[in-house]
């Protein structure tokens, strides 16, 4: 490893990143990035809809929530071995590779004979989503300078933004008016279509090769999946599967532990770590990464426990309930595009401290609604929230790709991705457990007997309020409004721990390679 970082021998100029393609080549290869996207972005909300079919077809209810664990383990413990082969061998053939396997997955899934058979085609989606997710927003780096890079992350994010809204839509029409199979064999002509623009468009610039033929640290790459993989499972079925002080829960977390100590002997000793050690040396990486951690956690209050309130405590349809959080993946892309306005005067860091610093504030306000208040209040919640978390974490991603040359940006933004993905495995299972816990309180005292005694119980109460008495209707109603209160306030401290990884570890001052640095 040189002094400033890079791998000797992989590039012509160490820490120089190749020049950007040229503006009217891009074209076929953006709408190539922006359909591989659509299909890892659509994949959780067309599925969720169709879920009631797929069990009263293959069966399988009590297991059916590894439809999506099964899916985020993959994707989750394969970027960073996807972020290390796409800067070793290329971002063609890693994302090519990922299109076809996420394709091969959904046939699988379509043709999946009963529920365990689904689910575990759903993991081999997942490893072909796990390469989607990571080069995709690696060659959008790689083709655009820092001061367009956020025009290519504003498309980006928008097809996220409408992934959600016409996601749930598209799913539960295939699985009405169809049949389930279909939103699995929708991707076809979508990956198809992508596949052959990256096939045809996606020329990446020439590099120096390396004196010695790469090394591929697969004692690496299976430490690194196994170590995910339990801790994941861990943290997914913990309070859900079996309690968290049980024997299953107290052995994935040791054996995570365990692996983890593993993991890092064979990567130091390995000459080409899946993970290297610089991605936490590095303060701007290590800050980062450790800020996006604390997204992926936040983002559980409203993505996961909003619904429940909008429909539980407000009486909302589902697509009205909908709708109050869809009003976030509206303003997020919009506030992230307008972005490079705020950091190229006054830095990375300090916009993405101006945005966690307003988004613990929003999420603060929302303890303080009335009860049981009007949509319009959440909604606009919502709204802002999402307007302040595109200000902070666009100008991160920006910021720390702009900090890595070619052969270190596909590990850099598999690093972040993977933190992220990690902190919102881990603030489903923490977040699960304040909401529980505030439901059990509460019920504990109730003034009427018979009363469910979790959060998943008193949702399912309260969609047939005619089966209860006034009086317990308005109780649990209260009880999940104090439930996601308490989880609001834990997303907002979060957000706090965002913040102060900001002023205390990340530099005043990123240390960007191009000559276009913003001035901060």
């Amino acid at each position: 490893m040189s002094a400033s970082g890079t791998t000797p021998g992989t590039e012509a100029i160490p820490g120089a990143a190749p020049d950007p393609a040229p503006a009217r080549g891009r074209g076929p290869v953006v709408a190539a990035l922006m359909m591989g996207m659509a299909l890892a972005a659509l994949d959780g909300t067309i599925v969720s809809t169709a879920v009631p079919q797929i069990v009263g077809d293959l069966g399988g209810f009590a297991v059916f929530s590894w439809l999506f664990s099964g899916y985020l383990l993959a994707v989750t413990v394969t970027l960073p071995v996807y972020g290390k082969l796409s800067d070793t061998f290329g971002r063609k053939p890693v994302l090519i590779t990922g299109i076809i396997v996420f394709l091969a997955g959904s046939v699988l899934c379509a043709s999946a004979w009963n529920m365990a058979a689904l689910i575990a085609f759903r993991v081999v989606q997942g490893l072909g989503g796990g390469a989607l997710q990571g080069t995709v927003q690696t060659i959008a780096a790689d083709m655009y300078p820092l001061k367009e890079r956020p025009k290519i992350q504003a498309k980006l994010s928008t097809v996220w933004a409408v992934s959600a809204i016409a996601g749930p839509a598209l799913g539960g029409l295939l699985a009405t008016y169809a049949d389930w199979r279909w939103i699995f064999l929708v991707n076809l002509p979508v990956g198809a279509a992508a596949l052959w623009l990256v096939a045809r468009h996606l020329v990446e610039p020439a590099r120096q090769r390396p004196a010695t033929r790469p090394r591929i640290d697969w004692a690496g790459a299976l430490c690194v999946f196994a170590t995910g993989a339990l801790l994941l499972t861990a943290l997914v079925q913990g309070g859900v599967g079996w309690p968290w002080l049980s024997a299953p829960s107290l052995a994935l977390l040791a054996a995570s532990a365990a692996l983890a100590a593993l993991t890092v002997y064979v990567e130091r000793r390995a000459a080409e770590p899946v993970i290297p050690g610089w991605v936490w040396r590095r303060r701007t990486i290590a800050a980062v990464n450790l800020a996006l951690g604390a997204l992926g956690l936040l983002i559980i209050a409203p993505t996961v426990f909003l619904p429940t309130y909008a429909q539980s405590v407000l009486g909302l349809n589902p697509t009205a309930a909908g709708f109050v959080l869809s009003v976030m993946t509206l303003s997020w892309p919009i506030s992230a595009a307008l972005s490079s306005r705020v950091y190229t005067r006054i830095g990375f860091r300090n916009s993405a401290i101006t945005g966690i610093a307003l988004a613990a504030l929003i999420l603060l306000a929302f303890p303080l609604l009335p009860f049981p208040g009007q949509a319009w209040q959440p909604a606009l919640i919502m709204l802002l929230l999402g307007a302040a978390l595109g200000l902070f974490q666009l100008p991160l991603i920006v910021g720390v790709q702009s900090t890595v040359g070619w052969s270190e940006r596909g590990t850099t933004t598999a690093s972040v991705l993977f933190c992220r993905q990690v902190g919102q495995s881990l603030g489903a299972a923490l977040f699960g457990a304040v909401a529980n816990t505030t439901i059990a309180t509460r019920l504990a005292h109730a003034p009427m007997p018979g009363l469910p005694s979790d959060l998943d119980s008193v949702s399912r109460a309260l969609q047939h309020p005619a089966d209860l008495t006034a009086e317990a209707a308005d109780y649990l109603r209260r009880a999940v409004a104090d439930a996601v209160d308490h989880v609001y306030i834990g997303a907002a401290i979060a957000a706090v721990l965002a913040l102060l990884v900001l002023l205390f570890l990340a530099p005043r001052h990123f240390p960007v390679l191009t000559a276009d640095q913003p001035d901060d």
